[in-house]
């Protein structure tokens, strides 16, 4: 049966076309057959997708709500986050524009209790914070595509206030539930913020788990200083004339090798402790290069037994999913129930860089 996109024309963070009522209607855009909460959902990694997923997209539709004046029982968001038994209890609001980038989500028990739930379940966190991503609206598109430059430019996301917000609310629910209580969640942009402020506490030696639905790959400080690295190595093999002068330029020295080869050492035994999870679909060209160490999208079988190696992220590839950009790059996907995922060898070159700062003191 066809399903009608929540999401197509809000840009990168949405993937839903026409975007009108009841475009984001749970009944009419959500999972089918969805399981209870109640016993040992959790623990099945597809529900736990399905439901983070679900709490991401309530993060676009508090903002598509605010949009179009909707709220009380006109209020769309509150369907997606119900189903799971969570109720909203903050909202992250950006300042610059007024607009709601992020929601902070608890169990809520007597919700459950309706369900004659008596507990909340081994493994349902006991708050979420939810982020969104891009939405191409006039109310709300500057703030989000300013951040959006600032990441394709810099590769990160420290300066905005987007970013001070969700940290300070995430440690706030920490102090109050404790870091293995509590999740971080978001797509596209969002997800961009909940690696930085996982990462940010992982430093700190704080691990909240971490889920990351599409996350930005592209960043054009990178690119440039892969470029100007190429072209120092150049000049200093122009320069110094000879072969062996032209090797040890190409490589930094014996001491730097020695400090390379421990920390990345290190890096393999220490890195499990925050080992976030990653979501991607190799046709969506934002996301598609933190699957392979080399950086070309490919899906590789998942090795098994003693030689498979250390966890540096979980890298889930999903298997005939959309192709069409803007569908590969949509929430929607990732809480199908028929979506079918395969676990990427855990090599990712982007994901290498971003946990090796955690552990490894750079010289």
């Amino acid at each position: 049966m066809h399903r009608h996109s929540a999401q197509e024309a809000q840009g990168m963070g949405s993937n839903g076309g026409g975007a009108k009522p009841p475009a984001w209607e749970f009944h009419a855009t959500g999972p089918r057959n969805l399981s209870s909460p109640g016993r040992s959902a959790w623990k099945n990694p597809n529900y736990r997708r399905i439901a983070i997923s679900c709490l991401v997209q309530a993060a676009y539709v508090l903002e598509f709500d605010r949009q179009e004046n909707r709220t009380g029982e006109t209020a769309i968001a509150p369907n997606w986050w119900k189903p799971f038994k969570y109720k909203m209890v903050r909202l992250l609001i950006d300042p610059r524009d007024g607009s709601i980038y992020g929601a902070l989500l608890e169990w809520d028990q007597i919700a459950a209790l309706s369900d004659w739930i008596m507990r909340r379940p081994d493994g349902a966190p006991k708050a979420v914070l939810a982020l969104r991503g891009t939405v191409l609206k006039q109310s709300t598109v500057a703030r989000d595509l300013e951040d959006d430059l600032r990441y394709f430019a810099q590769e990160s996301l420290r300066g905005s206030v987007r970013f001070a917000g969700a940290l300070e609310v995430l440690k706030s629910a920490i102090d109050t539930h404790g870091s293995n209580n509590v999740c971080v969640a978001g797509h596209s942009l969002g997800a961009g913020y909940a690696m930085q402020v996982g990462k940010t506490l992982a430093k700190d030696g704080v691990f909240v788990e971490c889920h990351l639905f599409n996350p930005p790959s592209v960043s054009l400080g990178l690119g440039l200083r892969k470029l100007q690295d190429k072209v120092d190595k150049v000049l200093k093999r122009y320069i110094s004339g000879s072969s062996s002068n032209a090797v040890e330029s190409s490589h930094p020295g014996q001491k730097g090798e020695t400090v390379s080869e421990i920390g990345e050492e290190k890096l393999i035994k220490e890195v499990k402790r925050w080992v976030p999870n990653l979501y991607i679909n190799n046709s969506d060209y934002i996301c598609c290069f933190y699957v392979d160490r080399s950086g070309v999208p490919t899906v590789t079988a998942e090795k098994r037994g003693d030689g498979h190696p250390e966890a540096r992220a979980k890298v889930f590839v999903i298997a005939k999913g959309p192709q069409k950009f803007l569908k590969a790059h949509g929430l929607q996907q990732w809480w199908m129930d028929d979506s079918e995922l395969h676990l990427a060898v855990n090599e990712s070159k982007l994901m290498y860089k971003h946990l090796k700062s955690l552990y490894v003191k750079e010289t």
